[in-house]
């Protein structure tokens, strides 16, 4: 495994970490500043927003530097940003941290994936995208318990101390671990960038994500709720059954990331038809605690699953300039979460109970699975569906901005 991987997955870990932790700790961090909870919820929604002008703004912003030091760059906004979560004298000033830090998630993502995949032959690319994100998986399995549990004992603010010597151990990692691209790195203009979207597999890739990660995301956004009103599990049970769902994520990303490699649209097709079946019998039997348990667990696995193919499959169409459509693609699994936590809501709100959200997901899931039946039979049609981008004869250690998709 290239090291330059292992330093990708640690700031990966400490993104997770800022990202997902702040939902255990709100109600210290309401108390403290003495805000509402709906306000305090804004400290959440306010980074999923940060990271979408982030994985656009800022990608297009630095197409034409090294990509290196554009990691570099990411990583000291994430330290900043969290430094300022934890001095953060007013609640103005921990949102204004908290979007700081957002703006680096989509950014490191989007271009992380396209170095992650330069150090590495083609067949071996998803495989590499999914041990980045491993850091992410990992952040939920063991970095969210974790921090929850620092911040509960020592201070919230601690929770974020911890996550900035993270963002810094990351840093340096990145400058030892990744091969400097300066002397390879062809700059490519932001037209170039822009020009990927004229595909329209890129387009419906972005579809198949936002679609895809909403389904997922609108039945765990509540699932709280599930658990303990459906399911009958005490509240103190649910810390627990959300490591079961992280280690699902944990093992969906592997062997989403394997398979891919193989085959990515039939690997997504797989995925999301599984998905759709899992999300089906989490509804119906989320009354019982054993099924609920295993249904939770391949939630996670077959939800997380789709991640490497997903951003795999928009490098290989963006393969000239994948930068900004990377990017895009992280920014599309973040507008997937707010649209199924939406929906989600909606369905609550009109009575139709705790187990609607999942229905609403198995649905939005469905529309993925047929996105992604008509973009595979596009690219079959075309000759693409399974066709490696050109490559350089570069060694596989090299980086680069061709033969990356």
């Amino acid at each position: 495994m290239p090291a330059g991987l292992i330093a990708l997955a640690l700031g990966g870990f400490g993104i997770g970490l800022t990202e997902f932790v702040i939902m255990g700790l709100l109600p210290e961090v309401a108390a403290d500043f003495g805000v509402s909870e709906a306000a305090a919820g804004w400290l959440i929604t306010g980074y999923a927003l940060g990271v979408v002008v982030g994985a656009l703004g800022l990608t297009a912003a630095t197409t034409r530097l090294p990509r290196k030091r554009v990691l570099l760059g990411l990583l000291v906004l994430f330290v900043a940003g969290n430094t300022t979560s934890a001095l953060a004298p007013s609640y103005e000033v921990m949102l204004a941290g908290r979007v700081v830090a957002a703006l680096c998630h989509g950014a490191f993502f989007g271009i992380g994936a396209v170095v992650a995949a330069s150090f590495v032959p083609a067949a071996k690319k998803a495989a590499a995208v999914a041990i980045m994100f491993t850091g992410l998986t990992a952040a939920n399995v063991f970095g969210v318990p974790f921090g929850t549990f620092l911040g509960q004992q020592l201070g919230w603010r601690s929770t974020f101390w911890a996550i900035t010597v993270i963002g810094v151990i990351a840093f340096v990692g990145v400058l030892a671990l990744v091969p400097d691209d300066r002397g390879q790195h062809v700059p490519t203009r932001l037209r170039d960038e822009l020009h990927a979207f004229r595909s329209g597999q890129v387009w419906l890739s972005l579809v198949v994500t936002v679609l895809g990660f909403g389904g997922m995301f609108g039945a765990f956004t509540y699932i709280a709720y599930t658990l303990t009103e459906v399911s009958g599990f005490a509240s103190s049970a649910v810390p627990w059954l959300l490591v079961l769902f992280g280690l699902g994520l944990l093992v969906g990303n592997v062997l989403g990331g394997r398979f891919a490699d193989r085959t990515i649209d039939t690997t997504l097709l797989v995925v999301l038809a599984g998905l759709v079946a899992v999300l089906v019998a989490f509804a119906l039997t989320a009354q019982s605690r054993p099924a609920t348990a295993v249904t939770v667990f391949l939630m996670g696995g077959f939800g997380f699953a789709t991640v490497p193919g997903l951003q795999t499959r928009i490098m290989r169409y963006a393969a000239q300039a994948p930068s900004l459509a990377s990017g895009a693609n992280i920014a599309a699994f973040n507008l997937g979460n707010a649209l199924g936590a939406w929906i989600g809501g909606v369905t609550i709100t009109a009575g139709l109970g705790y187990t609607s959200p999942i229905w609403a997901g198995a649905v939005i899931t469905a529309l993925a699975l047929i996105v992604m039946a008509a973009a595979a039979t596009a690219a079959r049609r075309t000759g693409r569906e399974e066709q490696p981008a050109p490559q350089q004869p570069t060694a596989p250690h090299q980086l680069s901005t061709r033969g990356i998709s």
